[in-house]
């Protein structure tokens, strides 16, 4: 069974636990639709209401059967919990679909230079967004469905394209706009008409980037403020509260830190997420790819070697400190492992495209000179620095030993391509494979290329780099300040605690409610800062989270070593 039938099925499962009608909006409808899940959008809310039911059931005979000092807290939790799933029932599908639109969007400059790109060739709208939609991503896919309509009539479907995503990307229609008008100007006029249809998407996605990360400053400030510091500051003065005459409990601190806090870190970044006009998301890379293997036994191979070391580790702990230490080392080892392969396979993509610039204008110059694309590829390949002259090197070779053209040498089944996730790389290539049948005349085209190569990774580095003191706090304060803070506050505490400051709390369960609330920080405030960066793609999110928990583990005993000694 595949895993979207799974999903499928087990959504209703969900939903017949809650057989009575519900209400939906348009909103929703749209939202379930965009997502292609295979259910309709009554189905989603019901789902979620029979969750809902099925969390406030176990969760309130859990209370009953309790002692009573922990009775209310678990209630408090559950109430809490099924009120969340339950709007995440209605609000949670609009907000992945904003999401997923929201990634899609980040591709919209490299769409547009292909179809610019294009038409420098060859003149031709309808060619030119054909050549576009050979992308991959929704937004690729949408513009290919789009020329497909338009397939047979005097239209391109750049237009119609543009127009569908205007309400979400403005400057993408007026860039769509410009490419199509390009094919009925002038030569001259049509070289600056393809310059402004680039300026537009560029400098668009350039200013909603810079103001969404001044936007975003201070919901993030307020986050990092009141969601990690302030709770775990909180930590070392529990003893004194109790002085003071507030009713404090162990599963109180639980519900609140382990439950409710994570909660509404959850909510926050969610809201954070949503609203970020694009993202450029990394390489996808499929499971199928030859070198990422089925590591399925090293996963959990290097899970228990974590956790032994980990045991070891806190032998000279209190043993309270074995449990956080196991599962923090464990996750985030298994995680680091199970994801390296696809990120070596994104360097490498990433290598290949660092020098994609001055391949393209070296090959560029050539072929205006009169040299066929074949042989300027070769000649330049040991100018080229870098993975990028490696590739272009391995596809002269290609050429030679097989005697293909220029579209084969490079994404062919043997191709030099053929094995990298590179969507940059891939597109140059057909360019040039497009520029192998025009001659001469396409050599001023190529070296256009360069330039708007250039600008798309100057476009993503200042995008990264509005977002980078954003991104960076985040990270930081997930993988090492926050757990080495929360770390002495609980050595602290445990010292407040034994200077007789009121009925001491148990240091071992107010270890584990705290160190439970540092990993799961970890986890939360690092898949937020790489979505803030790079939209959130599994593996990428997968890995780090791997290594913030491993260095949050190792931040946190820090911390509670230090200060336990200081003590």
């Amino acid at each position: 069974m595949s895993t979207s039938l799974r999903r499928r099925t087990l959504v209703e499962l969900l939903a017949g636990l809650y057989p009575w009608p519900v209400e939906t909006g348009d909103d929703l409808r749209r939202a379930v639709a965009y997502l292609d899940a295979g259910v309709d959008a009554e189905t989603v809310v019901r789902a979620g209401y029979g969750t809902t039911a099925l969390v406030a059931l176990l969760g309130l005979l859990t209370a009953a059967v309790s002692p009573g000092h922990v009775c209310v807290p678990i209630a408090a939790g559950t109430v809490a919990l099924a009120g969340g799933v339950a709007h995440a029932a209605r609000r949670g599908p609009i907000a992945l679909t904003t999401a997923r639109r929201t990634a899609a969007l980040g591709t919209a400059p490299a769409l547009v230079a292909r179809a610019v790109l294009r038409m420098r060739v060859e003149p031709a709208t309808e060619r030119a967004a054909a050549f576009a939609a050979r992308g991959e991503g929704r937004l690729a896919d949408s513009l290919r469905g789009h020329v497909r309509r338009a397939a047979g009539t005097p239209n391109s479907g750049f237009a119609a394209f543009g127009a569908t995503w205007a309400d979400w990307n403005p400057p993408l229609r007026r860039a769509a706009l410009l490419v199509e008008s390009a094919a009925d100007a002038p030569p001259g006029e049509r070289e600056v008409t393809l310059d402004r249809a680039m300026d537009a998407i560029l400098d668009g996605t350039r200013d909603r980037m810079a103001t969404f990360a001044e936007r975003v400053r201070g919901p993030t400030t307020a986050l990092y403020a009141f969601g990690v510091l302030l709770p775990l500051a909180l930590v070392a003065v529990l003893p004194a509260a109790r002085v003071a005459g507030v009713p404090l409990s162990i599963p109180a601190l639980v519900v609140l830190y382990d439950l409710l806090l994570p909660a509404a870190l959850v909510g926050a970044g969610s809201w954070l997420l949503v609203r970020r006009p694009a993202a450029f998301p990394p390489p996808p890379v499929s499971r199928d790819h030859p070198d990422v293997p089925d590591r399925r036994w090293a996963t959990a191979a290097a899970a228990a070697g974590a956790g032994l070391v980990a045991v070891a580790a806190t032998a000279p702990f209190p043993h309270w400190t074995r449990w956080p230490a196991v599962v923090g080392g464990a996750v985030g080892a298994g995680l680091v492992v199970r994801f390296r392969p696809v990120k070596l396979v994104r360097d490498d993509a990433r290598a290949v495209e660092a020098n994609l610039t001055d391949a393209l204008y070296l090959v560029g110059r050539r072929v205006s000179d009169g040299a066929a694309v074949e042989s300027a590829v070769e000649d330049a390949a040991p100018e080229v620095a870098g993975r990028t002259g490696e590739m272009l090197a391995e596809t002269a070779g290609v050429q030679r030993r097989l005697r293909v053209g220029v579209r084969e040498a490079f994404l062919g089944e043997y191709g030099a391509l053929a094995d990298v996730p590179s969507p940059q790389a891939r597109s140059v290539a057909a360019l040039l494979a497009v520029a192998a049948r025009e001659g001469r005349p396409a050599g001023r085209a190529v070296v256009s290329m360069a330039d708007h190569v250039d600008d798309l990774q100057r476009v993503e580095r200042e995008a990264r780099r509005e977002l980078a003191s954003v991104t960076g706090t985040l990270s930081n304060t997930a993988a090492v300040f926050g757990p080495l803070v929360g770390g002495a506050t609980v050595a602290l505490a445990d010292g407040m605690a034994a200077g007789r400051l009121g009925e001491p709390l148990p240091n071992a369960a107010l270890g584990l409610a705290v160190a439970g609330y540092v990993l799961l920080m970890a986890a939360i405030l690092t898949a937020l800062a790489t979505g803030l960066e790079r939209g959130f793609d599994r593996a990428l999110v997968g890995y780090r989270v791997g290594l913030a928990l491993l260095a949050a583990v190792g931040s946190f005993f820090a911390g509670f070593a230090g200060a336990g000694f200081a003590a």
